[in-house]
């Protein structure tokens, strides 16, 4: 018995030296970075962000049809945010050196007739579901709501006059964004786009 023991063990032993153990894949060296604390080698290692979301459970066919509607809105609307994120970062940096009022007043007046040239066409096209999106989305890149980005730029009877057409067609301008509560949904799609996911 201990005969056939040794002649497996031996067997085994001569394919274990045919074949090729290897800790890492032939011409794939890497760097790794270590730091030493009290005399313990420590591997550090960037590891990318993980997003841990619930599975959506639709109760029913018409709230899953409001859902797919709702991430074709953001999708929508979401490239104008991105671009007005910009040239509001932008904007606040040159409007910030201006000295006079007067400089400040014709500033903001060729901005905002440059902004209307380049996208008037399509935002005229929006819907009124699209455009309280484009709202809640200004607020959320900005940092501020609608409402203070016209005041400080426009002035207060500008803001006023906005909000009140704005209450006209039921949306309030005032309103912050708000991602852990009402605009929850809305921030898990954002998520989901800026990670690649939709």
């Amino acid at each position: 018995m201990q005969n056939i023991l040794r002649f497996f063990f031996a067997l085994c032993l001569i394919f274990v030296q045919d074949t090729h153990l290897l800790g890492q894949a032939p011409g794939k060296n890497q760097i790794v970075r270590f730091k030493v604390e009290n005399g313990d080698t420590v591997y550090m290692a960037s590891i990318p962000e993980a997003y841990i979301l619930p599975k959506r459970k639709n109760k029913s066919k018409r709230i899953e049809v409001r859902y797919s509607r709702l991430v074709y809105n953001i999708k929508k609307v979401y490239p104008y945010v991105l671009i007005l994120r910009e040239e509001f970062a932008r904007m606040n940096q040159e409007y910030l050196h201006l000295k006079t009022a007067k400089e400040r007043r014709i500033y903001t007046r060729d901005l905002e007739k440059m902004i209307l040239k380049k996208f008037e066409k399509d935002l005229r096209k929006l819907t009124i579901t699209q455009g309280r999106l484009l709202i809640k989305l200004v607020d959320r890149e900005t940092g501020n709501t609608s409402y203070e980005v016209l005041k400080d730029f426009r002035g207060g009877l500008s803001a006023v006059f906005w909000q009140g057409v704005a209450r006209i067609f039921g949306t309030n301008l005032k309103t912050p964004y708000d991602p852990q509560g009402t605009d929850q949904e809305i921030e898990e799609i954002l998520t989901l786009i800026e990670i690649g996911f939709l």
